[in-house]
């Protein structure tokens, strides 16, 4: 009895803390270091951004107070809890009704001299929601005088019977001209693009969405099947926008189908390509992803992931010049061996030669 209820609480305190503590998949053991910081070669994430400072990559996740992982040859991972959270603003819990301060799928960028963050306040399967923007002088949580996340409010927010797309799973951008831009949504009425202010990161005057991604087009989301997440959410089941600038196009990636289903998820990235930030997005074929295009690039291989979503897209090079010129694919994956939780999944991209990421 004794055996059976530390077991009980040890797989009770482990998954509070959103970290694997499975078989390593490369010989080397995952291990707890102190009370507050683990150790892991497969990391337990859902919506994964990464970001890289002085020598160490950053991982941020869906989490309480979002959850962040630490690392310097993104092998082993250290998740940092506490002191690196950010509190949950009172104007979330006030605009989003049963929001708690589970933060969903955050974005942070380098910009303007500080670390700047996005992150999602919803509740599942409703589009009253907000996208929240919070900044930083450094990503480094052991840097107690500059590492503080400071609230700066709601970029955008949507309103269930008012606005037909959803605001969360946001994503920055950053134009030709180096000024940036947020892409975000879900479910509803697809992808969602505007132009934010470059000295508040907020929405710049007398913008308005515009979508430049669906999974259907429009006239189409009453003839397909209801949504099996939620009794409440939208037919158009495409989220997570990530857009990479490679050579003279931007490459926006998007999920298609359903997540957060553990082993009875069909997650799946598609991406089309455009010369302008603001599209026509373009697939391989020629469709527009405002109707419903997209190129297949990662879905479950029935073997080692069920599913897989979500995902960001770096070039290393663009993180630190020292690092090496090369594109990375990131995402999770719900995995067969751990019985459909989400982990990390990393792949190099490669170019085909008329343009095209493979992974």
């Amino acid at each position: 009895m004794r055996r059976t209820l530390t077991i009980l609480i040890l797989t009770i305190a482990s998954t509070l803390l959103c970290v694997a503590q499975n078989n390593p998949t490369d010989g080397q053991r995952s291990r707890r270091r102190t009370p507050e910081t683990f150790v892991t070669d497969t990391p337990m994430v859902h919506d994964p951004v990464m970001a890289y400072e002085d020598g160490t990559y950053y991982l941020f996740s869906t989490g309480w107070g979002i959850q962040m992982m630490s690392s310097q040859n993104r092998k082993l991972w250290r998740t940092h809890t506490g002191v690196s959270r950010i509190n949950t603003p009172e104007w979330a819990t006030d605009s989003v009704p049963g929001f708690r301060g589970h933060m969903w799928a955050p974005d942070v960028i380098r910009y303007a001299g500080k670390w700047w963050m996005a992150y999602s306040c919803s509740t599942f399967g409703r589009n009253t929601s907000a996208i929240g923007l919070a900044s930083t002088p450094t990503l480094n949580p052991n840097d107690s005088i500059n590492y503080h996340w400071e609230d700066h409010g709601p970029i955008v927010c949507s309103r269930e019977g008012r606005d037909h797309w959803n605001a969360i799973d946001p994503c920055f951008v950053l134009d030709e001209k180096g000024e940036p831009w947020l892409t975000w949504g879900s479910f509803w009425d697809g992808i969602q693009l505007i132009r934010l202010n470059p000295e508040t990161m907020l929405v710049a005057s007398g913008e308005k969405p515009v979508t430049i991604a669906r999974r259907i087009p429009m006239a189409d989301t009453l003839k397909v099947e209801a949504n099996p997440t939620s009794k409440h959410a939208g037919r158009n089941a495409i989220e997570a926008p990530f857009v990479l600038r490679h050579g003279s196009y931007y490459y926006l990636f998007v999920s298609h189908d359903y997540c957060c289903r553990g082993m009875q998820s069909n997650y799946k990235v598609v991406v089309g390509r455009s010369k302008s930030i603001c599209g026509p997005y373009l697939d391989r074929d020629g469709r527009d992803m405002a109707q419903g295009g997209g190129t297949l690039v990662i879905e479950g291989d029935k073997k080692e992931f069920e599913a897989a979503g979500h995902c960001a897209a770096y070039n290393l090079a663009s993180f630190d010049p020292a690092l090496p010129d090369e594109d990375i694919f990131i995402c999770h994956g719900y995995s067969i061996s751990h019985g459909g939780q989400s982990i990390l999944i990393q792949r190099t991209i490669r170019w085909t030669a008329d343009g095209w990421p493979e992974i």
